[in-house]
């Protein structure tokens, strides 16, 4: 039998749940999620391997109406995993409605696709299954998807038959990857993202989306077998500099407490974290900025 591979794009609009959906497909946390829409910035690529399949699944931003200059980058992200991968999974909540704004964006990006595109619907733990089916008739009704799967990506519901259809879609090909890797991001890159998860869980109103972080040094203490992290989290505004520090620090050790954590438990050793905070006025509005950001 011969070795199955692709490439598989995870789009779709935000708050849908694409970042959870990859992380249960992969075993592993290589994504960030938040309650909180567009929490992904960049795209993520994860890496599910099988005895003899690799599906290689590229997480993309949220697709939505843009203004600023970092949210078209976002959406252009995803615009161009479009045109790179074999199959598209597209994911929708339950909630979500269909004939929105949100996914009339989307859908209209997907109408010039040839690529096959499969449809999860996600969250159904948050509905009835009463009310599931008339859900599913509605997006069948537009003729774009080859299947459509009801699925849970917080408690797993769904999920078996999903990959059983994705595998189905996979191609005779090369293993792209290593088995023991589960995502090309660097080390940096996934600890910049695991402190800013915890900017989204721990802050309010507009300083997730006006925060980045940046690691700048990453040091190995052998002696004391502990890893030594400097890392500093960007705003735009002195006002914002003070929210994210807190009366007497006590924001920055929350955040940098819950990070350690993460950190530890993603690349199990002991962990110093290091945060500062510095202001880089309107980095998300900066072309520049967002370059050296990565964005």
């Amino acid at each position: 039998m011969s070795f199955l591979s692709g490439f598989i794009a995870i789009i779709g609009p935000p708050n849908a749940g694409k970042s959870t959906l990859l992380n249960k497909l992969i075993g592993r946390k290589i994504a960030i999620t938040s309650p909180k829409p567009q929490t992904t910035r960049n795209r993520v690529l994860g890496i599910c391997n099988g005895n003899d399949y690799q599906m290689i699944f590229m997480d993309t931003p949220g697709i939505h109406k843009t203004k600023s200059m970092l949210h078209k980058s976002m959406v252009k992200s995803a615009e161009t995993t479009l045109m790179e991968v074999d199959t598209v999974l597209l994911v929708v909540s339950v909630s979500e409605d269909i004939h929105g704004d949100n996914m009339k964006i989307v859908l209209w990006h997907l109408k010039n696709s040839a690529k096959p595109i499969i449809l999860a619907v996600n969250k159904i733990d948050l509905t009835k299954k009463e009310a599931l089916l008339p859900i599913i008739e509605a997006y069948d009704k537009l003729n774009c998807f080859e299947s459509i799967i009801p699925v849970s990506a917080l408690y797993g519901d769904g999920l078996d038959a999903l990959k059983k259809v994705l595998i189905g879609k996979l191609s005779p090909g090369p293993q792209f990857f290593p088995n023991d890797l589960t995502t090309d991001k660097s080390e940096e890159f996934l600890i910049s993202e695991i402190i800013r998860e915890k900017i989204f869980y721990e802050t309010r109103q507009e300083l997730p989306y006006s925060s980045t972080v940046l690691v700048e040094k990453i040091e190995e203490n052998r002696k004391q077998n502990i890893v030594i992290i400097f890392a500093a989290i960007l705003v735009e505004k002195t006002t914002q500099k003070g929210m994210i520090i807190g009366r007497q620090g006590k924001m920055l050790k929350k955040i940098g407490e819950k990070a350690r954590i993460d950190i530890e438990r993603l690349f199990s050793c002991k962990v110093y974290l290091k945060l500062f905070v510095k202001v880089e006025k309107n980095w998300s509005s900066n072309t520049r900025s967002l370059r050296k950001l990565g964005y």
